[in-house]
């Protein structure tokens, strides 16, 4: 079977025996069969009887232990973070559950998680039966669980259904966005949901800023000929393909919409599929409701830049966020005007999107980041999503005394997530442009080659 075809388009099944040293333990994106004792080896045997594509194969080999969290899921991680990993996605059986409603059955048998070295560069991978997951999701409140419902929502999305080039991958991961919120709404409440909604689309609107509007890479369906995927990935597949379902949704009824998201897995179910597949069935199936007609499938899939309509979220749980921030704008500088206790009443997702709302204002200063850690104390949070965002407000307003620290978050993880807009960040600051590229070549070895690769691009450094 290896070498194997590099191409999502391409699936089969396999089975495997690896062999490895005591004490260490052999995982792989398939169901473990038995492990035969040679003495100073063992032998671990693996079987995967659904196909996949090649970039679904997957191997882990470590000082690894587990804790079962259901009859078919377990958590694997290094001893020392076992007990973190196994309260954080101790949620993980209800996900699941959650996610055969919106999609199906669930035919993998097993869904196993295992936390990756810092160095991983993604939330995760959807590897079937043995999720990757970065270990920046441990941030001991759970509140970064929405990482595992996508990678579960790839069991039907991506893995059982698949884009079946790159140039389709917002089939992939548009459609994994929108069953991860939808698992969302059904746990936690309609407005949970859409204010998720709210805050990606915030991040689109970063992404195509980035980009630029008029970049053909902010097409759903883009021309990738001559461009590496990697170069190519952004937020847009998987926001501007969230919009697009949720319109559809929408437009279409949301009872009537999700029996046919459940219809479309079981019809394409085990293939590899293009745009145009998913539009054929779509029509066909709402073939006697008018409401069809007013789609207009080349804006939505053709045309660069934001989707060309923004659904009507709900913005209860946005509301409270707009609140503060417009304490803060309006500010002069004088008074003790603020306290930890505005946050309160804040769920963790609303503190996110708050300092997502600050970074994208223009009506801050220095002098008002300062007071923001004096009120909040962010440099002591323990959650990645946070720091992330209030460490770039940093850079953007130049308070160079927190340079060491930002040195720290970006040198202590491979997520290209964090990594990449800080570093770009910070090679915009011209006064610290040279300590940042420093940074980079005395750390860049400890990078997985996907970020370093990347990140090299970044800062404008060639053959790294």
């Amino acid at each position: 079977m290896l070498p194997c075809q590099d191409t999502p388009s391409t699936k089969s099944t396999y089975s495997a025996k690896i062999t490895a040293p005591k004490p260490l333990t052999v995982l792989m994106s398939a169901v473990p069969l038995e492990i035969i004792d040679n003495g100073d080896t063992q032998t671990f045997s693996f079987e995967q009887t659904v196909p996949v594509q090649s970039y679904l194969i997957a191997l882990a080999i470590g000082n690894l232990v587990s804790k079962t969290l259901s009859p078919i899921s377990k958590v694997w991680s290094e001893p020392e973070e076992i007990d973190k990993a196994a309260y954080e996605f101790e949620q993980t059986p209800d996900l699941l559950k959650t996610a055969e409603n919106v999609c199906g059955p669930y035919v993998w048998k097993i869904y196993d998680l295992l936390v990756m070295p810092p160095s991983f560069p993604f939330g995760g991978m959807e590897n079937p039966c043995l999720t990757f997951v970065t270990p920046t999701l441990l941030a001991g409140d759970r509140s970064l669980v929405n990482v595992v419902a996508h990678e579960i929502a790839h069991s039907w999305t991506g893995n059982l259904v698949t884009n079946r080039n790159f140039e389709h991958f917002w089939m992939n991961e548009g459609f994994t966005v929108y069953v991860e919120r939808r698992i969302q709404g059904l746990l936690n409440g309609e407005s949970a949901r859409e204010f998720a909604a709210l805050c990606g689309l915030e991040d689109l609107k970063q992404s195509v800023d980035n980009l630029g509007a008029q970049n053909p890479l902010t097409k759903l369906v883009v021309d990738l000929s001559g461009i590496d995927p990697d170069d190519a990935f952004s937020t847009c597949p998987y926001e501007k393909g969230h919009t697009f379902l949720f319109y559809l949704e929408k437009l279409l009824g949301a009872a009537k919409f999700q029996i046919f998201f459940k219809s479309y897995i079981d019809k394409f179910k085990y293939k590899s599929v293009g745009t145009e597949d998913f539009k054929s069935y779509l029509l066909y199936y709402f073939r006697e409701d008018s409401a069809i007609s007013k789609i207009d499938w080349d804006l939505w899939l053709y045309t660069c830049g934001m989707p060309p309509i923004i659904p009507l979220y709900d913005t209860s749980e946005q509301d409270a966020c707009i609140s503060l921030l417009n304490r803060w704008e309006q500010w002069d500088g004088t008074g003790d005007n603020f306290k930890k206790s505005d946050l309160d009443k804040f769920q963790t997702a609303q503190i996110i999107q708050f300092l997502a709302l600050v970074l994208k204002s223009n009506n801050f200063t220095l002098l008002k980041v300062k007071a923001m850690q004096e009120a909040y104390d962010y440099n002591s949070n323990g959650n990645r999503e946070i720091v992330f965002r209030w460490l770039r407000t940093c850079v953007k307003y130049k308070w160079i005394e927190q340079l060491e620290l930002i040195f720290k978050f970006i040198n202590t993880t491979g997520r290209m997530k964090y990594v990449r807009p800080l570093y770009r960040d910070l090679y915009s600051w011209e006064e610290t442009r040279a300590k940042t590229i420093d940074n980079f070549e005395n750390n860049k070895m400890r990078m997985m080659y996907v970020c370093r690769h990347t990140v090299a691009k970044d800062l404008r450094i060639r053959n790294c």
